[in-house]
């Protein structure tokens, strides 16, 4: 059994991680630091809630940390439980600087512990359907691909950290890995970076609106994100030469996780069937469609994956040098937009 402990019970902890680690057989959820409210027993009633960090990394019978806490304490937080002897899995975004993410990879290596980094988006219905085509040749070579993850929300959110100037603070930091990490694993590492960021919201103090443009030898990605598209179009457009794929953003696993549902359910993570996507294919000059089922989507993988690397010295789900590469073109959008031009990437 994997011991493990969260950094904060928040969203984060409750829906994310909490869950699947709870119903996953190589962990035990041992409990979570608390610092105001204390809840975690109240939903696991043989878990415990910390008083304190140190308090985590003292004890010398849990095994894993999970750094779920703001984006600007990430490096700080890994860095303490690696030196502590534990193995880390750290939220998205990595951390705020290339500089630090290097640190902590470097730093694992040489302790051989598992730091790995969370990305539950490459493991949504939507995702997964469309690794499966690609992977079936049903799309062909890339042509152009755009990806977006929009939202309605004309409010500030009432995470104070969301929405105050700080290191990693943002809309880039914040729903950016997940396209960045989707598009690296569509294509790998682009040739060149193009940024533009913007304030939309009258009560927005931070970047709330991004659009990143990856450049690739045959082809583009555009990654689009914002809090004001009050109706959304399809969130995966993907064009290739043997055919095409619109898909709407439809992954259930957040919302029946906000409706108390557990993972390991029946049916867990199945889509809707009016939310499957088209697959258009030009054979011989006549283009047909047809509707693709979704596979289903589970969060649960990343764990599984964790247990498996921690147990048997594997590689981790998603890797620290995976975790830095995000954040290199995350540093790379904001340079490009404060520079007002295409930023070229080492």
């Amino acid at each position: 059994m994997i011991n493990t402990a969260l950094v904060s019970f928040g969203m984060s902890g409750k829906l994310f991680h909490a869950p699947f680690i709870d119903t996953n057989h190589h962990f035990n959820l041992v409990g979570s630091w608390e610092r105001s409210q204390k809840n975690i027993q109240a939903i696991y009633p043989n878990t415990k809630s910390f008083e304190s960090y140190e308090e985590i990394l003292n004890d010398p019978s849990i095994h894993l940390v999970i750094v779920n806490s703001p984006n600007d304490s990430h490096y700080d937080y890994t860095k303490r439980a690696l030196l502590a002897g534990k193995h880390v899995v750290t939220e998205k975004a990595f951390t705020v600087t290339v500089k630090e993410a290097e640190e902590l990879d470097a730093l694992a290596q040489k302790l051989n512990l598992k730091l790995a980094v969370y990305h539950n988006r490459r493991y949504d219905a939507d995702f997964l359907t469309l690794q499966k085509l690609i992977a079936e040749d049903k799309i062909g070579a890339f042509l152009d691909i755009q990806i977006s993850f929009e939202r309605y929300r004309t409010t500030l959110s009432p995470k104070v950290h969301k929405e105050t100037n700080t290191p990693g603070s943002g809309v880039l930091f914040d729903l950016g890995p997940h396209l960045v990490d989707q598009a690296l694993l569509l294509s790998g590492m682009p040739s060149s970076v193009f940024a533009d960021l913007r304030t939309t919201r009258k009560v927005g103090k931070i970047d709330d609106y991004f659009t990143l443009l990856l450049y690739y030898p045959t082809h583009r990605i555009l990654l689009t994100s914002g809090m004001v598209f009050m109706q959304q179009l399809p969130a995966y457009k993907i064009y290739g030469t043997k055919g095409c794929f619109i898909k709407d953003r439809a992954d259930v696993q957040e919302d029946d996780l906000l409706a108390g549902k557990k993972p390991n359910t029946p049916n867990w993570g199945l889509e809707h069937k009016e939310k499957w996507g088209v697959l258009s294919t030009d054979t011989d000059g006549k283009i047909s469609t047809e509707s693709i089922p979704s596979l289903a989507g589970n969060y649960g993988t990343f764990y599984e994956k964790m247990a498996y690397a921690i147990n048997h010295n594997e590689p981790v789900p998603t890797s620290a040098k995976h975790g830095t590469d995000i954040i290199r073109i995350l540093e790379a959008a904001r340079k490009s937009f404060a520079e007002k031009k295409v930023i070229t990437l080492e």
